[in-house]
């Protein structure tokens, strides 16, 4: 018995051993830069022209004076507003095409070659995606210009001008990049389950719609829940997409502004404690709000 325990524990010995370099990388890249900046949210520290103040403990002050302004709540809309509009049809999306390549009754013909073009937008880089959408929807854009040669506008419209437009459009260049990398994980899922719980339920009688309903969507539960809440996760980081398109600004009128451009905005101008509380309130942030996806997945999908 002895020589059993001693071999187990010479065995899981390799296994920490394995997990030191994981633990290095983590401790440096993520953990003490979590806690330099925890420490540095509770004090001013900021520079003023030339001039250097702090740094200077003040305790809440930062976090006073973060909720104190009422754009931070702007903001958060602002970033949760686009990605809801381009998460929602991401997923939508992803759920028919997971189904369609999933179905071998179908039979598609030249399916790895359709796989492979839907996940490429995902390896194309956001600076690249935003200047060509910049470029394609500017004033003097081919967009314009067809829809100006087709008679459906009489002079070119201004999408980066308009709320509804710019945002859309950010939404849209969010939803084209990632809604491969979703399906693809949502293919893996659906592949997964067991082709005799479709025959049971066909032997029941029920269509295809009650079939996805009914068995489909509540076995990919795990898989879904994981994809809300890095979509939702990715959503709150949204930064490069929007601080490309309207070159940092957040025009119009600062309705595309999200909250990582905001941050961006204080690490710019060296202000480290008001950019420190801004980040600690994003990590709350983004812990309550997968909690509350966690607690909101035991609905009930229903399909009469």
């Amino acid at each position: 018995m002895k020589s059993k325990k001693s071999k187990v524990s010479a065995f899981n010995k390799w296994g920490y051993i394995f997990l030191i370099p994981f633990i290095v990388v983590y401790s440096v890249f993520q953990l003490i830069p979590l806690l330099n900046t925890i420490y540095n949210s509770f004090f001013e520290n900021y520079r003023a022209g030339l001039t250097q103040i702090g740094p200077n403990f003040v305790g809440l002050k930062n976090f006073g004076d973060l909720f104190a302004k009422p754009k931070i709540w702007k903001y958060f809309g602002n970033t949760m507003i686009m990605w809801v509009m381009g998460f929602v049809p991401q997923i939508l999306v992803s759920l028919l095409l997971g189904a369609w390549f999933s179905d071998n009754r179908l039979r598609l013909k030249a399916a790895g070659f359709f796989k492979t073009v839907i996940y490429l937008p995902n390896l194309i880089m956001a600076s690249a995606f935003s200047m060509l959408f910049f470029t394609l929807f500017s004033g003097g854009g081919p967009i314009n210009s067809i829809l100006m040669d087709l008679g459906i506008l009489s002079q070119p419209y201004q999408f980066m001008s308009n709320t509804g437009s710019a945002r859309g459009l950010i939404a849209l260049i969010n939803f084209l990049m990632w809604f491969g990398n979703t399906t693809i994980l949502l293919m893996a899922g659906m592949m997964g389950i067991d082709t005799s719980l479709y025959e049971a339920a066909e032997v029941d009688g029920a269509n295809s719609r009650q079939k996805f309903f009914r068995v489909t969507l509540p076995l990919l539960k795990p898989i879904l829940i994981y994809v809300m809440i890095t979509s939702l996760i990715g959503g709150l980081q949204m930064f490069d997409v929007p601080q490309i398109f309207t070159n940092g600004t957040g025009d119009p009128a600062n309705t595309t502004m999200t909250l990582i451009m905001y941050l961006n905005k204080h690490l710019f101008s060296r202000n480290l404690g008001a950019g420190g509380a801004l980040s600690v309130f994003l990590f709350v942030l983004t812990g309550i709000l997968s909690i509350i996806v966690f607690k909101l997945s035991d609905f009930k999908l229903e399909d009469d």
